[in-house]
């Protein structure tokens, strides 16, 4: 038979008896004789058998896959959140089908097609930074398929998501640099349709509002969250007549890039600039001066967002959206004093 995977079919087949005889046989029917459940299950052995979850799902209309979809598959943050779901998945016996959009809308339409070509019973997903049109999630919960948003979200009043206190944790950004003794804290967002840019922008707005700071519109960059993207707008505010001291940017891609920038520009972390991130990615503690950045729970994301999954299949449970608390870690990039 080769590499190909051998089913009952296969057994049934040279046994000379029935798929339904092979298949009672392995579950140890009592229909079965003791002598025919030993041949099938000495043969299923002797051909490395073993079930097809997928042929089993369709058999009783359940798959047990669920499909996730992320922006990337590179950074620990979305390594560590795809960890979280899969455990509480694996814990309910369901499997988890992965596709990246590579922050492309196309990508992620194409994505959530071929996952329903494969039969995947709901998603778990965290948008692409292009998406801005939302018809392929109001498709899915039309036709009542489970779905679940993390991170960056949308439709929230109709499906379930899991995200951080982006306005607290932006706000003790904020009040951090503050209190190094940095005045002008600049902030670089991604695109503002985005959840987490307006949530961010929300955080680092009270937080200057907290440290009685004024709002200065020249201190508010944008990019599209790619290294090139956020070194141009450090280089915009880094051309000011009166330039940042202080840099919060909206995640750790962000940020390394914006280190880059100032390195360039012959500044010194934190002596000229101060500098702090938001995701904590690995990279953050191996960078020259490591980068003080705020800690996402994301494996705790991950879990918490496939027990939404589950609560939505098992309960019908109606849409909510969990927050959870994150965690500020200074080190050597935004110590001024």
């Amino acid at each position: 038979m080769g590499n190909r995977h051998v089913s009952l079919k296969d057994l049934a087949r040279e046994l000379n008896v029935s798929i339904s005889t092979v298949s009672r046989a392995l579950k140890d029917h009592p229909d079965i004789s003791p002598e025919m459940r030993q041949r099938v299950k000495q043969l299923a052995a002797a051909r490395h058998y073993s079930p097809n979850p997928l042929a089993m799902g369709l058999l009783k209309q359940k798959t047990r896959m669920i499909g996730v979809i992320v922006p990337d598959l590179v950074t620990h943050f979305y390594a560590s959140i795809i960890a979280g779901i899969e455990s509480f998945a694996k814990e309910k016996d369901y499997f988890i089908l992965i596709a990246s959009s590579s922050e492309s809308f196309q990508k992620e339409k194409e994505s959530i097609e071929n996952l329903l070509k494969a039969r995947v019973e709901g998603f778990i997903v965290c948008l692409s930074q292009e998406t801005k049109e939302i018809t392929h999630f109001e498709k899915l919960l039309e036709q009542d398929i489970p779905l679940v948003f993390f991170d960056r979200v949308c439709l929230q009043d109709q499906a379930s998501a899991v995200v951080v206190d982006n306005p607290d944790a932006a706000g003790k950004i904020t009040r951090h640099f503050y209190e190094q003794g940095y005045r002008r804290i600049a902030f670089i967002s991604g695109p503002e349709h985005l959840y987490i840019s307006r949530e961010r922008m929300s955080g680092y707005l009270a937080g200057l509002k907290d440290c009685k700071l004024p709002e200065a519109p020249d201190l508010i960059e944008q990019c599209n969250l790619s290294h090139d993207s956020a070194r141009q707008a450090m280089k915009r505010l880094l051309d000011l007549p009166e330039p940042p001291d202080a840099v919060f940017g909206i995640n750790d891609t962000v940020a390394f890039a914006v280190m880059k920038e100032i390195k360039k520009h012959g500044l010194q972390i934190p002596r000229d600039i101060g500098l702090v991130g938001f995701t904590d990615e690995f990279h953050s503690t191996v960078v020259d001066p490591q980068l003080t950045s705020i800690t996402h729970p994301t494996f705790k994301m991950g879990r918490k967002a496939a027990e939404l999954f589950f609560d939505k299949i098992e309960n019908n449970a109606n849409p909510k959206t969990v927050v959870l608390k994150t965690k500020l870690v200074i080190r050597e990039s935004s110590k001024k004093i």
